[in-house]
């Protein structure tokens, strides 16, 4: 007697969504060289460069994202009179 195998879910398909980028015609050309030049693609290389945003779910991170730079506007009073 054969033994049947179990058959696979079926795919969910996935959905993609369109995003339009205008760019200035010497911004056009650098991106082709720059693609050129790396043997990948405009699509890509867009791709790879805004990936770390994809993470963000629909939450927004906790950690800020001021610099040491700037100015201590935000510290409260208690940090600005130690200082």
């Amino acid at each position: 007697m054969p033994v049947k195998k179990k058959s696979r879910k079926k795919r969910r398909k996935v959905r993609y969504k369109m995003v339009k980028l205008k760019l200035s015609a010497k911004q056009q050309e650098s991106l082709d060289y720059y693609c050129q030049a790396r043997r990948t693609t405009p699509n890509k290389l867009i791709k790879k460069m805004i990936k770390p945003f994809f993470k963000f779910k629909r939450e927004l991170p906790e950690e800020s994202f001021a610099t040491a730079n700037q100015l201590d506007l935000f510290e409260g009073p208690e940090k600005i009179k130690n200082l």
